[in-house]
């Protein structure tokens, strides 16, 4: 599901982008707005807990140095995708540590709970965290590009460097590994 847009009279991403290339600041005031959320939910579910904002800003600063050289084949949502997964791939690589999960948090959830609905709410997250920490790295990008981001499987495939059908495949093996974990 694409980020919702801040205000309804605001330009979509080609237009930001042409004004961006002619030295508009704030078009990509704009686009840093609209995709800051998204990005930042996306490079802490790769773990990068700790850097989410530094590799953030590194995917603008990247994107916008680079604006020439994209050409549009891929939604500009997929590119900073593929640009922050990239930068987090290379600060992994580069401290050779173990890949991490992020547990989910429904923290702009609004609810009545009680005591009993709080504490199931956390054996599932509990589970659930334990479920995709035995995914296969694919596997838990993949999962968390299609239920976090909402993204296609083509966008999926642009991001993760696969094809479409791979990335169907890869959900698929995911959403079936949960929940045989969970129901076992």
């Amino acid at each position: 599901m694409p980020e919702p847009i801040a205000a309804t009279n605001e330009p979509d991403d080609a237009v930001l982008l042409e004004r961006c290339r002619c030295g508009d600041e704030r078009a990509a005031t704009v686009l840093v707005r609209r995709y800051t959320p998204s990005l930042a939910r996306f490079v802490a579910s790769l773990g990068e807990r700790q850097e989410v904002e530094e590799v953030v800003q590194d995917t603008f600063v990247r994107a916008f140095a680079s604006l020439d050289g994209f050409r549009g084949e891929s939604s500009l949502r997929s590119w900073l995708f593929t640009i922050a997964r990239n930068l987090v791939r290379d600060r992994v690589r580069s401290r050779a540590r173990k890949y991490q999960v992020v547990p989910i948090e429904e923290s702009h959830a609004v609810t009545e709970h009680d005591a009993l609905d709080a504490a199931m709410s956390d054996e599932t997250e509990r589970r659930l965290g334990e479920a995709l920490e035995l995914l296969s790295p694919m596997q838990r990008e993949v999962f968390t590009l299609r239920v976090s981001e909402g993204l296609s499987y083509r966008e999926i495939a642009t991001v993760v460097g696969s094809t479409e059908g791979a990335a169907r495949v890869h959900y698929h093996n995911a959403m079936r590994s949960i929940r045989e974990f969970i129901d076992g």
